[in-house]
């Protein structure tokens, strides 16, 4: 679990929230028309713009940012530096009872073709491949989320629009005009409340997510191509570091 994700939505929607406590009552921002507008607006015009499988995938995709939990760098290099020195003692064929442990798919596929004697040419240009599509899913995953933090402002102000036709209709009663430009306000709040603390920043996890986890394909990469290569483990242990920052480098005795 993220708990930079959890933390942000408590403090930004718990700030907000008191802000409006201090001076009002929550319900005063409470209407299911505006809600209505804004939430089915957002989700209508994104089907429009992307098809329906992609826009269902969003779901996943979101969590992402809440439950995903990525394997450290570090971690993967130890991982390595016992594959690699089981693969120099044993030989390659030593691998292949160790496949069934391991979770990541991308580490097993790699593992899978190198233990079935693969040329890593061609083991490269494999994982290079799943890795291309990898960064499309997460490119598209990331474009809608954002795409629905551009919508839901626009939705906002279309309901206030909406809104201040309906007062403009009753300004011969001018003790209904007040609360008529509330309630067409607050189309305006719920739209810039959901793009901005929840779509966009989500959208930005998104991204950080994406190029965290293809700076760990690549690193995985490099670990398989190097094994499948019959390289000292020594070696593999430097070319890997290479990826890491300076402090976060461990060298094994």
């Amino acid at each position: 679990m993220d708990l930079a994700t959890i933390i942000g939505l408590v403090l930004a929607f718990g700030l907000v929230l008191s802000g409006i406590m201090v001076g009002s009552s929550l319900l005063v921002f409470a209407d299911v028309p505006s809600a209505l507008i804004v939430l089915g607006g957002t989700i209508g015009c994104t089907l429009v713009n992307y098809p329906l499988n992609k826009v269902l995938s969003v779901i996943g995709v979101i969590k992402k940012t809440v439950f995903t939990k990525a394997e450290s760098p570090s971690e993967i290099i130890g991982r390595f530096m016992e594959y690699a020195n089981r693969a120099r003692r044993e030989g390659i064929l030593s691998l292949e009872p160790l496949l069934k442990e391991i979770d990541d798919d991308y580490l097993r596929k790699g593992l899978q073709l190198t233990v079935d004697g693969l040329e890593p040419a061609t083991i490269e240009s494999i994982l290079d491949t799943e890795v291309s599509y990898l960064e499309q899913r997460h490119e598209a995953g990331a474009e809608i989320v954002g795409v629905m933090g551009a919508f839901a402002p626009a939705m906002g102000m279309i309901g206030t629009v909406i809104g201040l036709v309906q007062m403009l209709q009753t300004m011969s009663d001018p003790s209904t005009i007040g609360p008529a430009m509330a309630v067409a306000l607050i189309t305006t709040f719920y739209g810039a409340i959901l793009a901005n603390l929840v779509f966009l920043p989500m959208a930005g996890k998104l991204k950080d997510r994406s190029r965290d986890e293809l700076l760990t394909r690549d690193l995985i990469k490099e670990g398989i191509l190097a094994i499948s290569k019959g390289e000292n483990p020594r070696i593999i242990e430097e070319k890997l570091n290479s990826f890491l920052p300076p402090k976060q480098r461990q060298v094994t005795p």
